[in-house]
């Protein structure tokens, strides 16, 4: 039986959210049955992840403004290795990759959508530019995949693709690696060189509006004058470093604020965490809260339809309106007065949650849909 050949593309190489997944996947694949390969913007992290993980990398011409030119050069590309399936991940690489793979007569496409995001467009045009540009997008398409259920409801909502095409493939991830004695010890240096000793609340989140940075910026005065030892961390980078980092300033938090930018190390910054924070105004499903729950870390997030099918109210953290400062502040000091509470909530989120969002089932299927669009199952 011949292999699968499976290309799976997104636009940008860091590793967030979207190319995490990818990654998991192209590794979780049973090379038995799969020949996967990763196209994206060349010289980022994801090409350095997925050459160390010996899997095929293809630089892709992504970057910079809007280029009908760019569908003809993705399309050269594809025609020169055509995979079976073409997988794309997010709105850029779906937005070029699929009309790509009609020129190149790739006969299979699926595509992930990692969060709505112009549906939270403040401009009405841009979003019904962006529901237009998915259904025109969905007609090349032969699966469009939600990653949970509130995102799968809004995309029937929106009639972003015909109803047979929708699937709901929940994001997982690989836990296993949190309990080692490597990553412990990995952790304990970090503590060491961060010198960390008082309480820690943080996030590890792209700096992007969607996160609600500024949300959680404005309740760390209320959060420190309530408890003033604490260390307030954000570990991520991006477009609003620079508007983040004057506003904490403007705060007056800089002896008790850090801002410390993408770090690779960034799930052991996130383990010495005391309480961790997720402030995001909307999410697809949130990959970093799956996380912080294999390490058995009190949460606080936002009441959002990702997050909440992650999160229950009360029994594996507290959820808040998004955009309330003010109830953020009152949540994070509510776990830093009761531990017992704080203990309570982490332990059961590390029991229950990552069960339910495990890598193997995400893995599986995804490869049950490209099986059923190729014949080969």
């Amino acid at each position: 039986m011949n292999r699968i050949r499976v290309l799976q593309m997104i636009d940008r190489p860091f590793l967030g959210g979207g190319q995490a997944v990818l990654l998991a996947l192209a590794r979780g694949l049973d090379p038995a049955r799969f020949e996967v390969s990763i196209a994206s913007q060349g010289g980022g992290p994801l090409e350095e992840a997925a050459r160390e993980a010996g899997i095929p990398f293809r630089a892709m011409p992504f970057g910079g403004k809007f280029s009908p030119g760019l569908v003809r050069a993705i399309a050269r590309a594809l025609k020169a290795d055509p995979p079976d399936v073409l997988h794309t991940h997010g709105g850029i690489a779906g937005l070029y990759g699929r009309p790509a793979a009609r020129r190149a007569g790739i006969k299979h496409v699926v595509h992930t959508i990692h969060g709505i995001h112009y549906l939270h467009y403040r401009g009405a045009a841009g979003r019904f530019a962006g529901v237009l540009l998915e259904r025109f997008g969905s007609r090349r398409t032969d699966a469009v995949v939600l990653v949970s259920e509130s995102d799968l409801e809004e995309a029937k909502k929106h009639r972003l693709a015909a109803a047979g095409k929708l699937k709901l493939v929940r994001n997982g991830i690989d836990v296993a690696g949190f309990a080692t004695e490597e990553f412990a010890a990995r952790a304990a240096e970090v503590r060491l060189r961060l010198s960390v000793s008082s309480p820690v609340v943080g996030t590890v989140a792209r700096l992007h509006r969607q996160k609600g940075l500024i949300h959680f910026m404005r309740a760390v005065p209320a959060i420190l004058e309530a408890h003033p030892a604490t260390r307030i961390l954000i570990v991520g980078g991006g477009d609003l470093e620079p508007a983040l980092r004057a506003e904490v300033l403007k705060l007056r938090l800089d002896r008790r604020f850090a801002i410390l930018g993408a770090r690779p190390e960034a799930r052991e910054i996130l383990s010495l965490f005391d309480v961790f924070v997720l402030p995001s105004l909307w999410e697809g499903l949130p990959l970093v809260l799956i996380e912080a729950a294999s390490l058995g870390k009190p949460i606080v997030a936002t009441d959002i339809g990702g997050s909440r099918e992650i999160l229950s109210h009360e029994e594996t953290g507290l959820l808040v309106p998004p955009g309330d400062s003010a109830a953020l502040a009152g949540a994070v000091n509510r776990l830093l007065d009761d531990p017992d509470l704080a203990a309570r909530l982490g332990a059961r989120a590390r029991e229950t949650i990552p069960p339910r969002f495990r890598l193997a089932r995400m893995v599986d299927e995804y490869a049950e849909i490209y099986g059923s669009l190729t014949g080969n199952t």
